[in-house]
């Protein structure tokens, strides 16, 4: 498995290329100090950083996603919930909601029908040979 793990400094920063890709890395240098409060020398060795890492692209320095947001999300999650709760969702939502966090109706109901969407999936998934 690639390591798709982002610290948080590096996380904020594609979450600006994600929003706003392709962009010149002028207008990112730009982005990130109203953002991140980062000097241009810090956006560029990080947009460096991760070309090398193989999530981004500058050339002629427009600066391109090569790793989309949902695929770090659902790594950095698979690798949280393992980590913390070895592999466990129930756990991990046992604990969230032993914390005092409420769901509302809406979050809820969002809930029941990923649940309900995903074992439809299972369901009608053919088996490989």
């Amino acid at each position: 498995m690639e390591d798709l793990k982002l610290c948080d400094s590096d996380y904020k920063f594609m979450t600006i290329v994600w929003e706003h890709a392709p962009v010149s890395s002028g207008e990112l240098v730009k982005l990130c100090a109203d953002k991140l409060g980062w000097k241009k020398s810090t956006t560029y060795t990080v947009i460096k950083k991760l070309c090398q890492r193989g999530f981004i692209r500058n050339e002629s320095s427009l600066v391109t996603v090569l790793v989309e947001q949902e695929r770090c999300q659902r790594e950095e999650s698979d690798y949280f919930l393992e980590r913390t709760f070895g592999g466990s969702l129930p756990k991990f939502i046992a604990a969230f909601l032993g914390g005092g966090k409420t769901l509302t109706e809406q979050e809820a109901e969002e809930i029941k029908r990923m649940i309900d969407a995903h074992r439809e999936e299972r369901t009608n998934a053919k088996p490989e040979r």
